[in-house]
């Protein structure tokens, strides 16, 4: 069938909008018509080459539509069915068997790869030539997708799909990091470095998990600001003061856990300096390979923390999304707040103005 893309060309350049053919679902896969896409800063990254999947690519990660056909095998969902979609993983490697599919050993492959397992593409151009498909097992950025079954989270036909797209990736990100991985306990202390959307999140969830003091570090005031609305207690700018002395002088110590969601190699720094004795501090924030940050281990062994590397908050797409949408429905999880919604055609600009910082979460709408 025909199809309309947003197409990655060439490495840094706009995404063009054209036609392309979708071939038809094949086994373990899912056809979704797209409803909205979050727009994320993978999205970008990948565009612009820095994890080099193969061009020209229809990229896309936090899809969000209603399934036109099933290939065989499919049980997880019929034609119909309202979905939201995630990463994709292979569900049979250690990693995945035991909850962790965002570990998955063939993750890169799956979800970067560009093609199915046997090399083949969903999409190719009119004159014959194969596009990149099924990244993060979906490639959002089409009006319709064949998706990789294991990227499919089934959601109520209650949930408004203009807005569920960001759950797959940012959002489950944030939020994932601080209930699946750092569970900050009632009344305990965190400190977010970054407030965008993925920090946000995690800002959420720390509310959502009753720490009372939620510390976000960033550096453009009107971001701060708008923490301080979904919950955070203090702010700091880090342009303008030094930001462990801070978090340490409020919290009379340093911080029970923290969440880097910058990939900065000073922030991370950073971050570490912030955490108290036997604190806990998560990483992710998508940096460059090579990328190495100062720390001092010597100082650092004294103090028992942990560090964690964290991918897709650590979260099993299928339990934790909906759980997600519970507590949003419940009125404690406004991500909403986040999101601003652009037309399909526009969105060049949605990747400019979240480049930019004008808008936190875009989603663009089909």
């Amino acid at each position: 069938m025909k199809v309309t893309a947003a197409v990655a060309l060439a490495k840094g350049e706009p995404l063009v909008i054209q036609e392309l053919i979708l071939d038809a679902p094949r086994a373990t896969e899912v056809q979704v018509r797209m409803v909205a896409s979050g727009v994320c800063h993978t999205d970008a990254i990948v565009r612009d080459q820095l994890y080099p999947t193969p061009l020209p690519a229809v990229l896309g990660h936090e899809g969000a539509g209603i399934v036109e056909a099933i290939g065989e095998g499919v049980t997880s969902v019929e034609v119909g069915d309202h979905v939201l979609l995630s990463f994709s993983s292979c569900g049979v490697c250690s990693s995945c068997v035991s909850g962790h599919p965002s570990y998955c050993i063939h993750l890169y492959d799956l979800d970067f790869g560009g093609a199915r397992p046997d090399g083949s593409t969903a999409f190719t151009a009119d004159d014959g030539t194969p596009v990149s498909s099924h990244f993060f097992g979906q490639s959002s950025f089409a009006s319709v997708s064949n998706v990789a079954e294991r990227s499919v989270v089934k959601i109520s036909k209650d949930a408004p799909l203009e807005l569920m797209g960001p759950l797959g990736c940012g959002i489950q990100t944030g939020a994932g990091a601080v209930l699946n991985v750092l569970r900050p306990e009632a009344g305990s202390s965190i400190a977010i470095f970054g407030s965008g959307a993925v920090g946000m999140s995690g800002l959420l969830a720390a509310v959502v998990a009753n720490a009372t003091t939620i510390i976000a570090v960033d550096i453009v005031d009107s971001r701060l600001e708008f923490a301080k609305t979904l919950g955070a207690t203090h702010t700091i700018n880090s342009k303008d003061e030094d930001a462990v002395a801070r978090i340490r002088e409020i919290t009379g110590g340093g911080v029970n856990y923290a969440l880097d969601t910058t990939g900065n190699k000073f922030v991370f720094a950073q971050m570490t300096k912030s955490l108290g004795v036997l604190g806990h501090g998560a990483l992710v924030g998508a940096a460059a390979p090579g990328t190495e940050a100062p720390i001092d281990i010597g100082s650092l062994l004294l103090t028992g923390l942990k560090i964690s590397m964290v991918i897709e908050g650590d979260s099993v797409p299928q339990t934790f999304i909906p759980q997600l949408i519970s507590l949003y429905e419940a009125g404690v999880f406004p991500f909403d707040k986040l999101v601003k919604k652009y037309d399909f055609a526009d969105i060049n600009e949605a990747f400019a103005d979240s480049e930019s910082g004008v808008t936190l979460k875009p989603v663009v709408i089909f």
